[in-house]
């Protein structure tokens, strides 16, 4: 396959651990890549760990304004590695910061991706990472790994490559079973979950990735229409291998459907917004939003969790299995939700007689996952 838009994401403990050699040997592949008229993005770690690094400091941050302050004095450190070593191969880098305020907003949803596409036009590589010299939880993203695969479904990449300390995803723990295995190829993540691990020798205290949130952000590409692969980053020519030769490295996550099948706005509803809260539907309701593709009424509604506003994001599950099977945008709030759940329009009108709409979810503000 040929690969066109490529995201890279280079964790912290990499960024450390290899030093100016690892970064050196990203810059030299990057440049092969762009001689053959790829378009390169990366999201990168270690902000943090680059403040705490130049201050010698060795015990973990715990309070916000530790975390804050050195990813203040970290961020310009990292940023300088990336522009002193990437100049030697003749390539310029721009410097992004990011909040999940910047997903939730659809405006600045959109102005993201045509600052991306634009300095990808013009032959300059993103460097992204999360903004952690301001974020609070609340506006947290969480991870790179999720940042660089919603980053990825925004630009209709053609592959996330996640650089890792390990060679994948093994079907055992290999730091426990001698006879553990790469898992080469991946087509159904919710098997996979179910029976392996991902194991990492790194224990730096700065990283806040792992198996769930590799999972994730596999899930997020596997819906976008972006192949994903976990591969070692520390071996030799790793990124142009994969991307020029086409090598069976790591772990390989297949797509579900074409780029074109999820459009720009379902994927800021699926993947961008951030969800505020959860409602459980009937075996009926589940039916209707899968098989039929109708929109989500209070009458299959069972129960909710969460405090939510009409116009938020919510995940819907099947009451039976518990199973997450879209995300939509509410016409009411939650405590409205809780109001009418299980009601027919009829008897919802006498609640609310000017009700102006009778979906809880209308299909058009509705992402099946």
């Amino acid at each position: 396959m040929r690969y066109n838009k490529i995201v890279i994401k280079i964790g912290s403990h990499l960024m450390l651990r290899g030093e100016e050699q690892f970064l050196y040997s990203v810059a030299q592949q990057v440049k092969l890549l762009k001689d053959n008229n790829c378009k390169v993005i990366i999201v990168s770690s270690g902000a943090i760990a680059s403040g705490l690094k130049d201050y010698k400091v060795v015990s973990k941050p715990t309070s916000i304004v530790e975390k804050q302050s050195y990813a203040a004095i970290g961020q310009p450190l990292l940023m300088n590695r990336y522009i002193e070593t990437f100049k030697k191969f003749d390539l310029k880098v721009a410097q992004i910061l990011l909040t999940r305020e910047d997903f939730d907003f659809r405006e600045r949803y959109i102005n993201i991706k045509n600052t991306l596409n634009y300095l990808l036009k013009i032959g300059v590589i993103p460097i992204i990472n999360e903004n952690d010299t301001v974020v609070t939880e609340e506006i947290k993203l969480g991870d790179n790994d999720t940042l660089s695969a919603i980053v990825a479904a925004k630009i209709d990449a053609d592959i996330l490559i996640i650089l890792t300390d390990v060679d994948g995803v093994y079907n055992k723990d290999p730091s426990i079973y001698k006879d553990a295995k790469i898992i080469e190829e991946v087509y159904n993540i919710e098997e996979l979950e179910k029976q392996c691990v991902i194991s990492s020798r790194s224990k730096f205290f700065c990283g806040t990735g792992g198996m769930k949130t590799k999972f994730e952000a596999a899930k997020i590409c596997y819906l976008s229409g972006v192949e994903m692969i976990i591969a070692n980053g520390i071996k030799d020519n790793v990124i142009s291998d994969i991307v020029l030769k086409n090598k069976k490295i790591g772990t390989k996550f297949y797509t579900a459907r074409l780029n074109s099948a999820i459009t720009s706005r379902d994927k800021w509803i699926a993947f961008g917004k951030k969800i505020k809260g959860k409602i459980f539907i009937d075996e009926g309701a589940s039916f209707a939003l899968i098989k039929n593709h109708k929109s989500l009424l209070p009458v299959g509604i069972k129960y909710v969790e969460g405090k939510f506003s009409k116009g938020d994001v919510v995940s819907i599950y099947c009451v039976v299995d518990k199973k997450e099977i879209a995300r939509g945008i509410v016409n009411y709030s939650s405590d409205e939700i809780e109001a009418i759940k299980g009601k027919k329009t009829q008897e919802i009108k006498k609640i609310y007689p000017k009700i102006k709409s009778e979906e809880v979810i209308h299909v058009d503000n509705l992402v099946l996952l």
